[in-house]
């Protein structure tokens, strides 16, 4: 089993697209209520979805992976995109940074490398 995509509510289609794109997704499939996009690296999809309303106070979080977070972060604030916070070293080993989309859905860009799926602390019969 692989994971395909994972799908996002989106107040405005347009607007969403366009944050995505700046992410760097590539946009493949487009209509007035839905868009789908492949992400750069592996074959992964992930999409947005029309809706009248979003539920933005769950615990939800997309994350996007990138081996030069601290240079992704600086280029998207330079074409505008505004961080909740800055990268910063997690204690789960991961250097996380957080954006909200245009609907305020909470993304995640990370570097964890092989910390990902295999930190220090997992299950030894996992494998």
């Amino acid at each position: 089993m692989r994971l395909n995509q994972v799908t996002v509510p989106a107040l405005n289609v347009v607007e969403s697209i366009g944050f995505y794109r700046a992410l760097g997704l590539r946009l493949i499939v487009e209509s007035d209520a839905y868009a789908r996009f492949e992400c750069p690296d592996g074959e992964s999809t992930f999409s947005i979805h029309l809706e009248s309303t979003v539920n933005t106070g769950g615990q939800i979080v997309v994350y996007f992976e990138h081996d030069d977070l601290d240079g992704k972060v600086s280029d998207l604030k330079a074409k505008g995109l505004v961080f909740e916070s800055e990268p910063v070293d997690q204690r789960w080993l991961w250097r996380e940074a957080y954006l909200r989309d245009p609907a305020g859905n909470r993304i995640c860009l990370f570097r964890a490398a092989e910390m990902r799926r295999y930190p220090p602390w997992r299950l030894k019969d996992a494998d």
